[in-house]
């Protein structure tokens, strides 16, 4: 209830008044039963503006720290995020996040739309990364279609660190329904996962436009953070050798 109390008469027709999202392809969300919306993932506004533009409710994982937040941002946070449906997900390994995939599959055997990004987390630089193998057996387990979802321009209505977004049309791009069940009973086949999951990512690909990275987006964030660290120690080590010179020219 509180999910259709924001999108009916809170959040909702503030948010499109505002921000005037735009959306292609909603011929292609089915009117009834279930499937599995697989998105680009761009901006935390992707989990808002999805959904918006959306005539029926789309349940999403959400990352484990918007559950277990401390002080009173924390509780509100997790607060909000249980008010509204959203499923906790342990993005540490794939074992973890099997009693989010568990969950998701429930709420598509209710014949409900289930939204997850094969990516993982955030794209670093707005670029399409690799596609984690989840959405492959989710697919293969339920029989749900998966719809291919490209966001368009949240990274730079609200990119990682900024609050508040800002005041721009940010966009959505539904593909047509993707059939997987061809693969039927093979959801232990490693490779047949991975072909699934890349024909998923090639589609969104296609739908957004970006660039295609053939990397995890956690391992780019790991490494973008490993060379802030080097570049930050390397200037810290720097510093003593220029203050010994300043002492040099000093004593000369």
């Amino acid at each position: 209830m509180f999910y259709w109390f924001l999108k009916v008469f809170a959040l909702g027709p503030l948010l499109k008044v505002i921000f005037r999202p735009w959306a292609e392809g909603l011929e292609n969300l089915p009117k009834e039963g279930p499937a599995i919306l697989a998105s680009n993932h761009l901006s935390f506004s992707d989990s808002v503006f999805l959904p918006l533009v959306s005539k029926r409710r789309i349940t999403f994982p959400a990352k484990l720290e918007y559950f277990t937040g401390r002080g009173l941002k924390g509780r509100l946070t997790a607060l909000f995020f249980r008010g509204i449906g959203q499923v906790p997900i342990d993005r540490s390994s794939g074992r973890a996040a099997e009693p989010a995939l568990a969950a998701g599959l429930k709420i598509l055997e209710r014949g409900e739309l289930f939204g997850i990004y094969p990516e993982g987390t955030r794209s670093p630089d707005g670029r399409l990364y690799k596609g984690k193998t989840g959405v492959a057996r989710m697919a293969l387990a339920s029989g749900a279609p998966v719809i291919p979802v490209a966001m368009v321009d949240t990274d730079k209505m609200q990119p990682p660190g900024r609050a508040l977004p800002k005041i721009m049309r940010p966009g959505v791009k539904i593909g047509k329904p993707l059939d997987f069940s061809r693969y039927e009973g093979m959801e232990d086949d490693r490779f047949v996962l991975r072909s699934i999951t890349d024909e998923i990512m090639y589609e969104l690909m296609e739908l957004s436009g970006q660039e295609y990275v053939d990397v995890y987006a956690q391992s780019a964030k790991d490494e973008l953070t490993a060379q802030s660290k080097r570049r930050s120690g390397t200037e810290a080590a720097e510093l003593p050798s220029t203050a010994a010179e300043a002492d040099v020219r000093k004593a000369s």
